[in-house]
């Protein structure tokens, strides 16, 4: 016992306790790393796009990538077959993410739920009404979905630069309030930015989302059978009209997540085979397991292999490549601004530019603080615990960071127009990161800075013994 409680009482998480939260820790490090990872990103683009070289940068994207089978085929430029292909893993993590929070998250606790969805639909609402006013009966009218999206790793990898200043339950707000901003852009993505439908290619969707429906129902926990028909799904939605990557939402809405044995017979097999183990070894050698025990530890294996379900295994599986290899793959090719162009006044001071500008900066910390605010005053929601409004005011500022979705929206809105309305949508984007960014950290670190220096006066007021 005395060697259980040593090994409980060990530094920096080399305990049980300290492994049980490296899950948590590992999350939000991934997520400062990715928001680094993603400024490094746009960087490069910036960059590249307006060196000597810049006719290399477009010309890499679209480069044409045939892919071939049987006698159906798809020949499109690389950047689409990163933004509607690759983008629907993220769309597909994006909804596993959802229904994880929904059965036993945040957004499985009602009021809270209710908080994250009323500041999420204001942070929507009000960023495209002020696009709108300011783009009303012009060309740029079409891209007034941009500035309501607000970017996840963005927003988390500077509350994680906050350290110990921020507390947990404001992290959880930012991840249910981007869950439900990424639902709200996939719904107007699919409503509103949809070409000609394909009636045919949409049934046979429809079938194969049957087919996923009946493969969950009869149990079926074996992950490729899913892929295969997730792939079959992206192609159809693909030729359908409406944007490919609503496919993997959908997907992800139908893989099952349940495991295939409960919590006990996981428990009851656990400790069969670690006595069995035990009864085997010599503890302390780890030199060489006889047969038995390697049997014992692969019987273990395959019962923590059953204990997940095949959506939580996924979850885990393609976080990482969503996050630092898609994501930055897709900010990479579509943040390539040219400067030159887009810092000239005239596309500074343009109604699209504008309209993106103020749409996040403005709209984001309006709509989010308005909508909140009213759930919480009707009794509808609760604030997150151990937050105060000075803290979801900040988060607001946050809310302004709209740089992934907003590029994928800006694409969509303005493709096969005038390039120079994408130019200067991508600019409002740019600026309102940057203002949006800075203006949250600054509000929310000084604020805190002030509470601890109230904090110290207080002890230092305080009568010696």
């Amino acid at each position: 016992m005395e060697g259980l409680r040593e090994f409980i009482r060990r530094p920096s998480g080399e305990g049980i306790s300290g492994r049980l939260l490296q899950p948590f820790q590992a999350f939000v490090q991934a997520e400062t790393t990715s928001g680094l990872l993603l400024i490094l990103c746009i960087c490069l683009a910036l960059v590249w796009a307006n060196s000597p070289w810049a006719g290399s940068y477009e010309h890499l994207w679209e480069i044409h990538l045939v892919i071939h089978l049987g006698g159906y085929g798809l020949d499109k430029p690389l950047h689409v077959w990163i933004n509607d292909g690759l983008m629907a893993l993220f769309f597909f993590l994006v909804g596993l993410e959802l229904k994880r929070e929904i059965l036993v998250g945040e957004l499985s606790k009602l009021k809270q739920a209710t908080f994250s969805l009323a500041a999420s639909i204001g942070g929507a609402i009000c960023p495209a009404l002020i696009y709108l006013l300011w783009n009303a009966g012009t060309l740029g009218i079409k891209g007034w979905a941009i500035p309501m999206a607000t970017d996840t790793a963005f927003a988390l990898g500077i509350l994680a630069l906050l350290g110990s200043r921020i507390t947990w339950s404001l992290n959880v707000f930012v991840i249910a309030y981007a869950i439900f901003d990424d639902i709200l852009a996939v719904l107007i993505i699919a409503i509103f930015y949809t070409e000609a439908l394909n009636w045919l290619a949409l049934i046979a969707a429809a079938g194969v989302l049957l087919c996923v429906l009946g493969l969950n129902l009869a149990s079926v926990r074996w992950i490729p059978a899913y892929a295969l028909l997730g792939i079959v799904l992206w192609w159809l939605m693909f030729i359908s009209g409406v944007h490919a990557t609503v496919a993997g939402i959908l997907l992800a809405l139908l893989i099952p997540t349940r495991a295939r044995i409960n919590a006990r017979k996981f428990l009851a097999e656990g400790h069969a085979f670690l006595d069995e183990f035990e009864r085997r070894g010599k503890p302390g050698l780890g030199l060489y397991m006889d047969d038995q025990q390697a049997a014992a530890v692969q019987a273990l294996e395959a019962s923590c292999e059953q204990i997940q379900s095949p959506s939580q295994r996924l979850e885990h599986s393609l976080y990482y490549p969503v996050s630092f290899v898609i994501v930055p793959l897709f900010v990479l090719a579509n943040a390539g601004v040219d400067l030159r162009v887009g810092l000239h006044p005239a596309e500074l001071l343009s109604t699209v530019t504008l309209g993106v500008m103020l749409g996040l900066v403005v709209g984001k910390q309006l709509g989010i603080m308005l909508f909140s605010w009213l759930a919480v005053k009707v009794s509808w929601a609760d604030l997150p615990e151990q937050a105060n409004w000075r803290h979801i005011y900040g988060v607001s500022w946050l809310g302004g960071i709209g740089f992934t979705m907003s590029l994928f929206i800006a694409d969509l809105a303005f493709e096969g127009q005038n390039p120079l309305l994408l130019t200067e949508a991508k600019m409002g984007i740019l600026l309102a990161a940057l203002v949006s960014g800075s203006g949250g950290y600054l509000f929310l670190r000084l604020m805190n800075r002030g509470r601890e220096a109230s904090s110290e006066c207080v002890v230092s007021e305080m009568p010696r013994r």
